[in-house]
């Protein structure tokens, strides 16, 4: 007859938490949920935590409940680097600390299954991810109706995106200008393209083409973290998002002056002639691109594409009717609802619904298009490019919050 296993010690609850922990900031968690979802963890594990979150690490400080005052403290300084959204992982590991928590699973079993998930991607799997980074570039240029060479020019820039992220995964050193890197070949292709095929839109292109680098999502994020009084983490993110806008301008101005050097001077059209069936066509497409760039297991994909889709729709037809700030307010605050019935309903994370709910409506292609104008030499616009940039936001985050308020999450994540 076998023993039952021993109860896991002190330092092995602090271990797993850690762990989770590390492994939800990877995956893209921001900072509000990720604090809730390890408070919840800890308290179900029998410990006292006081976490705290940044892009870039965590600091977690744990005692016993069951010990006197200041005998048990431990804490633990966590060095990361900002995440990457992850559905499939995130939704595994949330899967393993319920099992942990429950007593479902030993804390070994838990460790053992969040270590089966760091597995080696295998080449098919790069593949889909470069090909995905084509079909979201060309998706994104057909819900903008461009004309089809622009949507072929956006998805081949698109593709070699995809093989330059590819090769920064392998290569750190290329990781700090990855981004300049990419926007530097997009507009080089664009400008060849309509210096020798024909016209283009062309900054219309370019920013199709790196629509998967927009930092539109860290943003939002950043946004939400400051109204939810996460003011350190929400403005270290916040840093991030503009300094990638920054790099993706700089490598584009670059493309242009190098352009200029080899006396190559492009023509640009102003021309979007596509009809209906095109936008929906397109849409198909782009909501399986980003389930693909999120990387959602396959048997969640219907959920993914159907809630970009959904979230694009809502904002489309609403902000027509009562204007485009009351269109993203709608679709953020509906996404986000619904995320948290998936959530209540299935005891998954609601992100797998919010998320791509969102993720056609973020800000990054505005405020990527008005610094190019700017220093390009553009025309001003009526509005600023702050001002075009936060109507965004605060359309975004004001629904996140309603949506919030609506229908309770029950479920940190």
């Amino acid at each position: 007859m076998s023993r039952p296993p021993a109860p896991a010690t002190y330092a092995q609850r602090i271990a797993f938490v850690c762990e989770i922990a590390a492994r939800l900031h990877r995956y893209g968690t921001t900072a509000q949920r990720l604090e809730g979802s390890i408070l919840a963890l800890s308290a179900r594990l029998g410990l006292d935590c006081e976490p705290w979150s940044n892009p870039t690490g965590m600091i977690l400080s744990f005692s016993d409940p069951g010990r006197a005052l200041g005998a048990s403290d431990t804490t633990r300084v966590i060095r990361l680097a900002p995440g990457e959204n992850d559905l499939h992982k995130l939704s595994e590991a949330d899967r393993i600390a319920e099992a942990v928590a429950a007593g479902q699973m030993t804390l070994a079993q838990g460790h053992a299954d969040l270590r089966a998930l760091d597995r080696t991607p295998s080449a098919g799997f790069r593949m889909k991810q470069i090909l995905a980074f084509g079909l979201a570039a060309g998706g994104v240029a057909g819900l903008w109706r461009l004309p089809w060479l622009d949507i072929a020019t956006a998805a081949l820039i698109g593709l070699l995106i995809g093989v330059l992220s590819q090769l920064g995964d392998r290569r750190p050193q290329l990781r700090e200008a990855a981004d300049a890197i990419a926007s530097l070949v997009a507009g080089l292709v664009a400008i060849l393209v309509s210096n020798v095929v024909a016209p283009l839109n062309l900054n219309t292109v370019i920013i199709a083409s790196l629509v998967v680098l927009l930092p539109g999502m860290t943003l939002t994020n950043a946004f939400n973290e400051l109204t939810s009084q996460h003011w350190v983490s929400g403005t270290a993110r916040f840093a991030g998002a503009v300094t990638t806008v920054i790099k993706l301008t700089v490598g584009s101005i670059i493309a242009v002056t190098l352009a200029q050097m080899l006396d190559l001077y492009p023509e640009v059209r102003a021309l979007w002639p596509q009809p209906d069936w095109v936008e929906w066509v397109a849409l198909v497409v782009s909501g399986y691109a980003f389930a693909v760039l999120f990387k959602a297991h396959r048997r969640d994909y219907v959920w993914v594409m159907g809630a970009a889709i959904c979230g694009y729709l809502i904002s489309r037809y609403a902000g027509k009717a009562w204007g485009s700030p009351v269109g993203l307010f709608l679709s953020a605050l509906v996404m986000t609802a619904l995320g948290n019935l998936f959530a209540r309903r299935f005891n998954r994370p609601g992100a797998l619904i919010r998320l791509p709910g969102i993720i056609m409506l973020v800000p990054g292609s505005a405020s990527l298009r008005s610094l190019m104008a700017l220093v390009q030499g553009g025309a001003p616009s009526r509005d600023s490019t702050l001002l075009v940039v936060l109507q965004i936001l605060m359309a975004l985050v004001a629904g996140l919050l309603f949506g919030n308020l609506l229908v309770p999450a029950r479920k940190a994540l």
